[in-house]
């Protein structure tokens, strides 16, 4: 994606997990704003957007980070919020293992505490190492943890898969989790 997508991607990701207010739009309860509504909003505070680069970017972005709903009118975040939004997504039954990439810095904090949802509305967990090492990469020296996440169903915790493949939950405690010798 060339660099003005990706500040559009950025920016997005601003304004519909975070900050919706910082353009004037709101949020419905499932986290959808109409995109004429987005566009406009966009245009009147500084950002210039055409539908054509609202498409691309949800349609290119290699994270699938956005969806526009089944008519196109309008879109929403996948997963990531940071303000309250009922995303819809039924629990599931996870794979017996998930990972979690983070920085090295926090595994102490992690051992501690486990994975805590901190502003977001959910933990993040992927179903492949490789993915949380990028995940990880982007807060310094990438770390991968392993989540015991078949176990942790079966205690009662739930999951739920986000629209772009990302499993979510609340809370993993620390029992749940293995570390990568150091």
């Amino acid at each position: 994606m060339h660099s003005r997508l990706v500040r559009v991607s950025k920016f997005l990701s601003l304004v519909l997990r975070h900050q919706p207010e910082r353009i004037g739009v709101e949020l419905d309860g499932a986290g959808w704003v109409a995109v004429a509504d987005l566009l406009a909003a966009c245009g009147a505070h500084g950002f210039p957007l055409t539908r054509e680069e609202l498409e691309m970017v949800v349609r290119e972005n290699d994270k699938q980070r956005f969806a526009l709903s089944e008519d196109g009118a309008r879109i929403r975040a996948s997963q990531g919020h940071s303000v309250r939004v009922e995303l819809g997504y039924a629990p599931r039954v996870p794979p017996a293992v998930l990972y979690h990439g983070t920085a090295a810095h926090l595994i102490a904090s992690i051992k501690e505490r486990g994975l805590v949802r901190g502003r977001r509305q959910h933990v993040h967990l992927s179903v492949d190492a490789a993915t949380a090492m990028k995940v990880g990469a982007r807060h310094g020296r990438p770390r991968v943890i392993e989540v015991e996440s078949g176990r942790m169903h079966a205690d009662g915790c739930e999951f739920y898969l986000s629209e772009n493949g990302v499993w979510l939950t609340e809370h993993v405690p620390a029992k749940y989790l293995v570390f990568e010798s150091d």
